[in-house]
């Protein structure tokens, strides 16, 4: 139960109002660069690490879990218009948006590529706290 207070604890500490600003700072600049053909999230975390310099650890890491979700969007976007996928997570996103987009239905694969990120994120994010809180409340 105590892991369970601390995981909260911790999104509390992630949920002010100066934590999601680094936040929204990192998933804009991550998407910026993440659109660029062939720059994928790690190499987007990479290039944009020198901003983290000097700032507060956990407002940094923030930072870079914005600017790694941002780029993973991004991916999607060059994947969807120009059917060039940045990296290898991409080919598929490359094949079906990019029809969807020659339809004249771009808006409909941006915006399903927007929201399966957010839920993905979201997801992958919570999942890993919420099975060892439970596991550590069960052993």
């Amino acid at each position: 139960m105590d892991n369970l207070r601390l995981l909260l604890d911790g999104f509390a500490n992630v949920v002010s109002p100066g934590n999601l600003l680094v936040a929204l700072i990192g998933v804009i600049a991550g998407t910026a660069v993440g659109v660029l053909p062939g720059i994928g999230p790690a190499m987007t975390v990479a290039l944009l690490l020198p901003i983290t310099y000097g700032m507060d650890p956990t407002q940094a890491f923030i930072l870079f879990a914005g600017i790694f979700y941002g780029g993973m969007y991004g991916g999607s976007t060059t994947s969807i218009l120009l059917n060039t996928p940045g990296e290898s997570s991409s080919v598929i996103t490359s094949i079906e948006g990019n029809k969807m987009a020659k339809a004249g239905r771009a808006a409909q694969a941006l915006a399903t590529a927007a929201i399966g990120s957010f839920v993905a994120g979201t997801l992958a994010t919570c999942w890993p706290g919420w099975s060892s809180a439970r596991s550590a409340s069960t052993g």
